[in-house]
């Protein structure tokens, strides 16, 4: 696909650069699909043509990927606001991706370079994976010299070669493997993660029952980041990726584990990556599994290849607002670009998005020691005489358990004592041990196993802290919401008292609401994302048939915004109202108005999210009644409030994967810091950094003390006084077609890869 853009004075001074860079030219940032397709790429169309439209931009698109471009005539065609509506939801795209064999050779990309210079197009925008951008590359490359053979040919003039002289390119990368250095989720890859999981959590339903082997085998050709963090989230017992082959005579030590996981397990889960192979190069197939473990163990055994059914379905939350996310700074690259600089992807780091050079992202680091450690009990053979006790505090969220599964597991592992605090800080006067087996099948499951309540230790503080003199409890770890964080904060300030209360405790933010301060994201809040966004997609289809009709939505959140804001990012939302962002009875009365224009075109439906507290008297019943005023004669409206639907359901592969990492760092974490705060034959640890939040912040997971965070924190609100999440409400208003500035002041600078960094799985 591709994006012409002509640039208008109207826009803000950065961009107003862009237009006299630009000159008369027409701009046009081309998407080139790959020949593979996967669910996001939509929504990077939609937001590249949006905000495309929205500088001023005159915007086309090339259907039928390079294919397109070469033939041209109909193949490019001008995009409009309408023609991207209703896409959010939908898997694929929309305009077509086809093979290419003429791009191959230079004759076609000559071609191709003449329907551009026609056009007066001079920017790309490519999403796809490596070979898509690689060709891209060589395209620009070889731009001058293509232009050259047009003159000589006499199929453009001089002064069209003038105008169209440099071509820039911006890449966004796209591939269900994952497999591109320099940034950690590629779109497509998450919803690819959500359909196996899917399968996965239905076949092992079955494969309880009958007491069956399953082996089920993933795309990804030569990286292994589907089959390993599958592997993850679903605690399979083995796993066979391309990066890691198995030692010598694997078959004897995969029967051997299997047999030995059969003892405490009804069933048994093998993930095959397709490119997996021996030492020697040898593939290492599913049906080569599936005879191995029929003819030894005898085992009732069955194979699955997932295929295409990967790169189908409605994309996910992630996908769609990595995907816009991506698009709008595909666009901010392009406008900033001059003929010095190098073709670039724009991609995720962490929570970050960064430009690195297209050349230097066509690789995979995993976490293959993290699941080593997991699937199988290597205890030591002396023990730590260490206790560390885990309690679930506040709401239930999922992935909770997944977070709990993984830290008794990796505590085992150190040769710790796993104490399992049931009810919360109530429940730590009766700690009971958690063995390996018991938290085998928890990953997938949602809620809290171990019970969770709101309570606060305050009030108990000295029964607490006898407890923990009474289980020898060394080591704490605190998951849950806003709760669990100021519980953290009074038993720091209860060790003035309380002797007992000098250990290092750990705290990992679990919660939909997504308001703990320290962390970008909480545990939870992505399964609670895509329950939102899903149910808007059922919402919106609904209103296919009747037209006319605007939805009122009401959120979770608390004080908290986050859960309204980024669904309404996510699900193409008109407004999106919040504590966080003040509103009178005058931004009411615009976003009335603009729906009603949005009536008088061919998108004919509205959507409105509301936080549950985002103001004490515009409730959700005010607004419905205003807008069902407002609009009569135009539209009809229609509300939902969505509840507690938004705390239940399985866990997403992100909550599995980040509750997964989360509780496997706190407790490495909590190991160092128990060596480092034994003293004298006994733990004492009263340092503000023994007492700490283990979050994500931008690029890395960190360890922030918790007295330190405490001035961040708006307690009334239960909210931190800073929220990252709050630069992408202009945005969603934009892609919304609101008449908003963009800020600029803050956008990615062209980095360079050095090193993949660990996969940090997360949203927005």
């Amino acid at each position: 696909m591709f994006v012409s853009m002509v640039y208008h004075t109207r826009v803000n001074p950065r961009l107003s650069e862009a237009w006299l860079f630009f000159g008369n030219n027409w701009v046009t940032v081309r998407i080139i699909y790959p020949v593979r397709v996967f669910a996001g790429m939509n929504a990077a169309v939609r937001a590249t043509v949006r905000v495309g439209l929205y500088t001023g931009a005159k915007v086309f698109f090339v259907h039928e990927g390079y294919q397109g471009l070469v033939d041209g005539g109909d193949n490019i065609r001008p995009a409009t606001w309408e023609s991207v509506s209703m896409m959010l939801q939908l898997g694929g795209t929309v305009i077509g991706s086809a093979r290419c064999q003429e791009f191959r050779t230079k004759e076609g990309r000559a071609k191709a370079a003449c329907n551009l210079v026609k056009l007066g197009i001079t920017n790309l925008c490519v999403i796809g994976g490596d070979g898509s951008l690689t060709g891209a590359n060589q395209f620009r490359n070889e731009w001058s010299e293509l232009l050259a053979e047009l003159v000589h040919a006499g199929k453009i003039t001089s002064d069209e070669a003038k105008k169209s002289s440099h071509l820039n390119i911006v890449g966004m990368v796209g591939s269900i493997d994952n497999d591109f250095c320099g940034t950690d989720m590629t779109i497509g890859t998450d919803s690819a993660l959500h359909r196996i999981m899917e399968v996965v959590d239905a076949i092992t339903t079955t494969a309880q029952s009958h007491q069956r082997t399953f082996i089920l085998e993933v795309m990804g050709r030569h990286c292994g980041y589907l089959a390993l963090v599958t592997a993850l989230a679903c605690g399979a017992d083995w796993v066979f990726i391309p990066e890691m082959p198995p030692e010598e005579k694997w078959e004897d030590h995969l029967c051997r584990r299997l047999a030995e996981t059969r003892r405490s397990s009804r069933l048994n889960v093998i993930i095959v990556a397709e490119g997996a192979m021996d030492k020697n190069g040898k593939p290492i197939t599913s049906n080569q599994i599936k005879h191995l473990v029929s003819e030894r163990l005898g085992y009732d055994t069955r194979a699955t290849v997932l295929g295409h059914v990967q790169r189908g379905g409605t994309p996910s939350a992630f996908d769609r607002i990595l995907g816009s996310r991506m698009g709008v700074e595909a666009v901010m690259a392009l406008l900033e670009a001059t003929p010095d600089t190098p073709a670039c992807v724009v991609s995720l780091s962490g929570n970050t998005a960064v430009r690195l050079p297209l050349m230097e992202c066509v690789s995979f680091e995993n976490n293959w020691n993290t699941y080593k450690l997991l699937a199988h009990m290597h205890p030591p053979d002396v023990k730590s005489n260490v206790s560390v006790a885990i309690l679930n505090v506040g709401a239930p969220c999922a992935g909770m358990n997944a977070a709990v599964r993984s830290a008794v597991r990796i505590g085992i592992t150190q040769g710790h004592h796993m104490l399992a605090v049931h009810d919360g800080f109530e429940g730590l006067a009766q700690g009971l041990p958690i063995t390996w087996t018991e938290v085998g099948g928890w990953t997938g499951k949602g809620g809290s196993m171990l019970g969770t309540k709101r309570t606060l230790p305050a009030k108990v503080m000295e029964e607490i802290s006898l407890n923990i003199a009474k289980f020898n409890i060394h080591g704490l770890i605190i998951i849950g919401g806003f709760e669990a964080f100021v519980g953290g904060l009074e038993l720091l300030a209860g060790r003035q008292k309380y002797e007992e209360l000098c250990i290092p405790i750990v705290m990992i933010p679990a919660t939909v609401s997504n308001n703990v301060p320290g962390s970008d994201f909480s545990i939870g809040a992505d399964t609670a994302l895509n329950t939102i966004t899903s149910t808007c997609d059922r919402i919106k289809q609904s209103a296919a048939g009747t037209k006319r009709r605007v939805f009122i939505i009401e959120t979770m959140g608390g004080y908290c915004g986050y859960l309204a804001t980024v669904a309404g990012l996510a699900s193409g939302a008109d407004a999106a109202y919040i504590f966080e962002e003040h509103f009178n009875i005058h931004d009411l009365k615009v976003n009335v108005e603009h729906l009603v224009e949005k009536m008088k075109t061919t998108v004919k439906r509205g959507l409105i999210l509301r936080n549950e507290k985002c103001n004490p008297n515009y409730t959700t019943d005010f607004i419905f009644s205003l807008y069902s005023e407002e609009g009569k004669g135009v539209f009809d409206c229609r509300k939902n409030v969505l509840g507690h639907m938004q705390q239940g359901g399985t866990p997403t592969p992100f909550d599995r994967n980040f509750g997964t990492k989360m509780g496997a760092k706190a407790v490495l974490w909590l190991t160092d810091k128990l060596k480092e705060c034994y003293r004298h034959g006994r733990i004492f640890a009263n340092t503000p950094g023994s007492a700490c939040v283990l979050g994500m912040r931008k690029r890395t997971l960190m360890f922030q003390p918790l007295d330190e965070l405490r001035d961040q924190t708006d307690f009334e609100h239960r909210i931190p006084k800073t929220e990252w999440w709050l630069k992408l409400r202009p945005i969603m208003k934009i892609l919304a077609k609101y008449k908003i500035n963009l800020d600029t002041s803050e956008h990615a600078h062209m980095e360079h890869v050095i090193q993949k960094r660990s996969p940090v799985l997360m949203p927005v």
